[in-house]
Formats: C-alpha cells, sequence, structure tokens
C-alpha cells in the first residue's frame, strides 16, 4: 500500500463528464459542443468522444436541425453500473439539469427566496 500524499487529492467532482454533458444536452438540445466543452472545461475533441460514447450506448440520438446538431436523451435509459441496479438516469439528469446553467455555475435562487434554499421544506 503506498503512503498517503501531503495532502488531499482535489482533482476529482462527483459527477462524470459524461453525466454532466448528458445533463447539459437535456436542458438544451441544440447546445453546441463547443459550448459543452467550455462549460466542461475539456476539449471539443474530449466533449465530441464523450457524446460518441453517449450515443453508442444508447443514452442519445443525434439528429440535424439545419445546420446544427440536435440530440435527443432516449427515455428509460438505466444506468450502468450495477451498484446503481435498474434505475434510470432520467432523475439524475433533471436534477443535473436544474442546478447547472450554461456558465456552469448553480443558478441563483428567486429574489423572493425559495424556501428550499434555505434548508426549509415548503
Amino acid at each position: 500500500m503506498e503512503p498517503a500524499g501531503p495532502g488531499p487529492r482535489t482533482s476529482w467532482t462527483f459527477v462524470t463528464n459524461h453525466a454532466r454533458i448528458l445533463a447539459m444536452i437535456l436542458k438544451d438540445p441544440q447546445m453546441r459542443l463547443r459550448d459543452v466543452a467550455q462549460t466542461c472545461r475539456i476539449t471539443e475533441r474530449a466533449a465530441q468522444a464523450i457524446v460518441t460514447d453517449l450515443e453508442s450506448a444508447g443514452y442519445l440520438t443525434r439528429g440535424r436541425n439545419g445546420r446544427r446538431n440536435l440530440y435527443k436523451v432516449t427515455p428509460g435509459t438505466l444506468f450502468r453500473h450495477p451498484a446503481e441496479g435498474g434505475h434510470e438516469v432520467a432523475d439524475l439528469l433533471h436534477l443535473l439539469a436544474s442546478l447547472t446553467s450554461h456558465t456552469g455555475t448553480a443558478d441563483q435562487p428567486s429574489p423572493d427566496g425559495d424556501p428550499r434554499e434555505r434548508g426549509q421544506s415548503g
């Protein structure tokens, strides 16, 4: 077993780029891959590879709308890992899509103050 490094590892995140990109496509099916890549802080080539992965696995389909790609998240798709069993990815995607804007920042609470933002039930 290797000894622990000098400090905590900070390069990991809870959400993978695959999940993040799928949620972004759910939110905006005509989003350009350039914008997806910028938001995820990855290269366009990496974003394209992830979209290809997702399409090959049946999580989304790609079509055209004029000169733009039009993506559609496939409903009813399940998580791939056995730990999540037969659960659909849709619940996670809707949560992620509601949390992130195209700039990658959390949406701001409404001016009247949503009670859920303060940790109260509503």
